[in-house]
């Protein structure tokens, strides 16, 4: 199954958090999965941490060897992913979601995920 990890699901999994779910644990550490991470997420933790938002157990160049040591591969933006941003509806309004919606819907990706609102998006959604 090809994945992409939310951005707290990626936190979650790098702190060794307990609010990550089991499921979501066991289908990132799956050896037959391919997980991926949008480059929004990398963005959005880089500007949650210098404004003192976001606490994590290591740097931004410690979420990205840790990522390679768990063969999560970082997926860009393409233009396809923007065009498929601007046909979604505005459920949500997070630009950092709406790109990854898009990104799901574009590469056909699982999306682990505890945000809800992401079904909304007609997106393959995988937490419990």
């Amino acid at each position: 199954m090809d994945l992409l990890l939310d951005t707290h699901t990626l936190i979650w999994f790098f702190n060794a958090d307990e609010q990550l779910s089991t499921t979501a644990k066991n289908l990132v550490e799956e050896p037959t999965n391919k997980c991926f991470v949008s480059i929004a997420s990398i963005w959005e933790m880089g500007i949650k941490t210098s404004l003192n938002k976001l606490e994590m157990r290591g740097s931004l160049t410690q979420v990205a060897e840790f990522m390679t040591e768990n063969a999560i591969e970082l997926l860009p933006i393409t233009f396809d992913h923007v065009q498929q941003l601007t046909a979604l509806p505005f459920y949500h309004r997070d630009p950092f979601d709406r790109i990854i919606i898009a990104q799901a819907h574009v590469e056909n990706l699982v999306l682990v995920t505890k945000d809800l609102i992401f079904t909304q998006y007609a997106a393959s959604t995988a937490w419990d």
